[in-house]
C-alpha cells in the first residue's frame, strides 16, 4: 500500500508537470501564431509569462519558543518513525532560500553512529536544525563550543541531546570498565574515559545495562551543559529548553525525558 506522504508527492509532481506542459504548450501556439503575424520577424511577440512552481511546500509557522520546537520535532518524528516522512524543505526553492541566511529551531547533540541520521529521523530538512555530533555525545571544547554558536548565536531555544539504543561507544566503555582497562588507540581511549562515569553510575541496577548507561550519559551530558557559562544563563532566563532523549533503532521512535 503506497504510504499518504508519497501518494501526496506523487501528486503534487504529476501536477507540476502537467502545468508545465500546458504552459509550454500554449506558449508554442502562441509563437506559431505570432509568427504568421506582421511584424514577427521583428521580435514583436511578447515572450510567455513566467510558470510559478507547483507544489511548493507550505510556510511552517515561527518558531517562538522551546515548546513549540519540540513539538515540531515530536511530529517529524511521528512521521518517520510511521513511515509517513514529507522530507520537509530538501528543494531547490529551499537550498537557495537558505543560501542568503539560516534560522534554525533547534540545536540537537547526537551521537555519530550512522543509524542515526538527525534531520531524518526528526523529517527536517535544509536549515531547520543545528547538529552536532560526536561518539556518545561525549562533551569537549569543540563540542560544547558548537552547541552555544547553535544557542546563543543563531537563536534556537531549544537544545536536544539525543543519546540511542545499542550505542556502540558506550558497550565498548561498558567491556573497558569490565575489563579494568581503558587504554585505546588515539583518542579513543578519551571517549572511554568520558563515558565511564555514566557506566559506573548505573552498576547493579535492574534492567538493561548498555539502555540504562545511555540514559545515564544524557542526563550527566544535560548537567555538563547546564554549567556552561552560556548555556546555564540562557536556560535559567527562559529562553532556551534542555530535553533529554532517547532514539530507538527497532522503532524509529525518539523518546523524550
Amino acid at each position: 500500500m503506497t504510504d499518504p506522504a508519497t501518494s501526496r508527492r506523487r501528486f503534487l509532481t504529476t501536477a507540476a508537470t502537467a502545468a508545465l506542459g500546458t504552459t509550454l504548450g500554449a506558449s508554442a501556439l502562441t509563437a506559431c501564431a505570432a509568427s504568421d503575424q506582421p511584424g514577427a520577424e521583428s521580435g514583436g511577440t511578447q515572450p510567455p509569462a513566467t510558470v510559478e512552481p507547483v507544489g511548493a511546500p507550505e510556510t511552517e509557522p515561527a518558531i517562538r519558543t522551546g515548546e513549540q520546537a519540540l513539538q515540531r520535532l515530536r511530529e517529524g518524528n511521528d512521521r518517520f518513525a510511521a513511515n509517513h516522512a514529507l522530507h520537509t524543505d530538501e528543494g531547490t526553492e529551499r537550498r537557495v532560500a537558505v543560501s542568503k541566511s539560516q534560522h534554525p529551531f533547534a540545536t540537537v547533540l547526537g551521537c555519530v553512529d550512522s543509524r542515526v541520521p538527525i534531520e531524518l529521523v526528526f523529517d527536517r530538512g535544509l536549515g531547520d536544525l543545528v547538529v552536532v555530533r560526536s561518539a556518545g555525545g561525549v562533551l569537549d571544547h569543540s563540542v560544547t563550543g558548537s552547541l552555544e554558536f547553535g544557542i546563543a548565536e543563531l537563536g534556537t531555544p531549544l537544545l536536544v541531546v539525543l543519546g540511542h539504543q545499542r550505542c556502540g561507544a558506550l558497550d565498548a566503555t561498558i567491556k573497558a570498565v569490565d575489563a579494568k582497562h581503558s587504554e585505546a588507540e588515539g583518542e579513543i581511549g578519551y571517549l572511554v574515559e568520558a563515558l565511564s562515569p555514566a557506566v559506573r553510575q548505573v552498576a547493579g541496577h535492574a534492567g538493561d545495562r548498555l539502555a540504562n548507561a545511555v540514559h545515564a550519559n544524557v542526563d550527566l551530558v544535560l548537567a555538563q551543559l547546564r554549567k556552561s557559562t552560556v548555556i546555564g544563563p540562557l536556560e535559567k532566563a527562559g529562553k532556551v529548553k534542555l530535553v533529554g532523549a532517547y532514539y530507538e533503532l527497532d522503532t524509529g521512535k525518539v523518546l523524550f525525558s
